[in-house]
């Protein structure tokens, strides 16, 4: 039991004329002010752009690398009747991305098929031996990716042997196997992009190819592009966006956004059921696709084959939809026990030697861990240990296939960069990432990895930080203030709920643990008594005393009612000012 904090406070300094003068501009209260200038936002022209994201505010999609070589090559596929395969990827972002380019290609009078490959037996990214595959079924002419590709460089290279023409569209940093020789390679991270885009998930790459090829369409005079309205395929690119989690500011909000509102209104006959079937009965936000949504889209790719995700994406059977939906419902839940499995053995097994003075760098392995939930599985152990960490899954082969995670502030590819010796091949982000290592090196990279993260994190402060927005009186937290804080949305990586916080107030009744695993606290503030839940905290031991607590404001519905409810971030013994 623990009655301390375990995160270092630390509020969002800001300058009380920027504020007072962002409050008059706006209506907004002195707090509501404060959390945008929290964001880096005190700008009038940059706030009125993250209040209101228009669509004529995307960047033009011929700025981004390869762009024009792209586009033209793609028509000139679609005049000449060639048969185009788009190779796609099995998570949220790939499947949604694959169903994006299908359905825009087609409407173009495109001959085009997807592919998508198998996560345990193929793995990610376009290879010889699935390119072979590809081949043998379709005989394509063109080849395009979504989400992958920036390091196929054997396959592509041996498409060409074959005739085959190769375009990659991606959002991953090259891996160290260097990058492909592609004719056309539309990549942000790529040449001098604008900050704007750099940060596109892998189906917002996609959408900005296909909003080059509809204007360059239009300008041929190609009669069906001029029927074709990009901003109905937008509920898709959310999805993914929301789903890979990428920052949501700049060209991600702005496609975050408008494709929020379509999908609420999705004529989609299987986005439409597949929200059915996750349960979801209000209005779908950044919540319900990270946690209700996605995890559903992804279960089938993680579990092995991600064709049934694509094809619910596709349909526009609703018996069919029902049918698909319930096996991605099913094979959501299997995901979640193996995961809750895996989850349990890794943390028994780090518990059992982990030392916070010497283990900076976690690594974790295991013979029957499944290949496809060890990126979740790592997740939620970074998150438990606040440390970057490899979950490995060993495959018969000999080979180690692992999924790293990392903790704020920390680039997890340049510390994987200095292991680079030890390991198979590599690649991801700074946040994320997937490597794959011979068994008998495991235990080599181990301290390896746990050396150069040492170097990095061993002289900060290793608690967690949160980051208050601003400090409310128990008045303060009303419905205007909530109507205020939900101008910020969509809320997500980058752009989090507000974290806001009181002093000074005491429970007005002991607290009950909920659920099994959850804390609930009454406090009277102002004229109401507020409900405070903190999730997954039910075995903190709160001091007694006063308390300074620190929350999100939450509208919840409970059998008919909609009342403010503060989820609990943090609790501390009440501090002076």
């Amino acid at each position: 039991m623990n009655g301390c904090s375990e995160k270092r406070w630390v509020t969002a300094v800001v300058e009380p004329t920027t504020v007072d003068g962002i409050s008059r501009r706006y209506g907004f209260s002195r707090a509501m002010a404060c959390a945008l200038v929290a964001r880096g936002l005190s700008d009038f022209g940059e706030i009125d752009q993250f209040l209101q994201p228009r669509l004529a505010h995307l960047t033009d999609p011929f700025v981004l690398p390869d762009m024009p070589k792209a586009v033209d090559l793609i028509l000139q596929h679609i005049e000449q009747g060639s048969s185009i395969l788009i190779y796609g990827d099995y998570d949220v972002d790939g499947v949604t991305a694959t169903a994006l380019m299908i359905q825009v290609l087609s409407g173009l009078g495109a001959v085009v098929v997807p592919f998508l490959p198998h996560r345990i037996e193929d793995g990610y990214g376009l290879n010889v031996e699935t390119l072979h595959r590809c081949v043998e079924l379709y005989r394509p002419n063109l080849i395009i990716t979504v989400d992958c590709g920036t390091s196929s460089v054997e396959a592509v290279r041996e498409a060409a042997r074959l005739g085959i023409d190769v375009i990659v569209t991606d959002h991953h940093e090259p891996a160290a196997e260097g990058v492909a020789e592609a004719i056309a390679i539309v990549n942000p991270k790529l040449g001098n992009c604008p900050e704007d885009i750099r940060m596109l998930a892998g189906v917002g790459v996609a959408f900005k190819l296909c909003h080059g090829l509809v204007k360059a369409a239009r300008k041929h005079g190609l009669e069906a592009a001029n029927k074709l309205n990009l901003k109905t395929f937008m509920e898709l690119v959310a999805v993914g966006t929301v789903a890979d989690i990428v920052p949501l500011l700049k060209e991600n909000r702005i496609l975050v956004y408008h494709g929020l509102h379509l999908l609420n209104q999705t004529q989609s006959v299987g986005m439409r059921t597949l929200i059915e079937a996750a349960g979801i009965t209000g209005p779908v936000d950044t919540y319900h696709i990270g946690f209700m949504i996605g995890p559903r889209i992804n279960a089938a790719g993680r579990l092995g084959n991600a064709d049934a995700a694509l094809e619910l994406m596709l349909t526009e059977q609703e018996p069919r939809a029902k049918v698909l939906a319930q096996q991605l419902d099913e094979a959501s839940r299997r995901r979640q026990e193996i995961e809750d499995k895996i989850v349990q053995e890794a943390c028994a097994d780090l518990d059992r030697r982990f030392d916070a003075d010497r283990d900076y760098g976690l690594v974790v392995a295991h013979p029957h861990w499944h290949a496809g939930v060890i990126g979740i599985v790592a997740s939620r152990i970074s998150s438990r240990y606040n440390r970057p960490v490899v979950v490995i899954g060993m495959d018969e082969d000999g080979v180690g296939r692992g999924s790293c995670r990392s903790i704020p502030g920390f680039d997890l590819l340049s510390h994987l960069q200095q292991c680079s010796s030890l390991l198979r091949r590599y690649g991801g982000h700074a946040m994320a990432a997937g490597l794959e290592v011979a068994h008998e090196k495991i235990a080599e990279f181990s301290a390896r990895f746990n050396e150069v993260c040492a170097a990095t994190l061993r002289q900060g402060d290793r608690r967690r930080q949160l980051l208050v927005d601003a400090w409310l009186q128990p008045s303060d937290i009303n419905d205007a203030l909530y109507q205020d804080q939900n101008r910020l949305r969509p809320f997500g990586h980058s752009n989090p709920l507000p974290v806001w916080a009181v002093r000074n107030v005491t429970p007005v009744c002991p607290p009950r643990v909920i659920g099994g695993k959850h804390l609930k606290l009454l406090f009277s503030m102002g004229r109401e008594t507020r409900e405070v839940i903190g999730f997954g905290m039910g075995d903190r031991e709160i001091p007694d005393g006063p308390l300074d607590i620190a929350f999100n404001l939450i509208l919840n519905r409970y059998n008919g009612r909609e009342y403010l409810q503060l989820h609990l971030q943090d609790l501390r013994p009440a501090q002076a000012d």
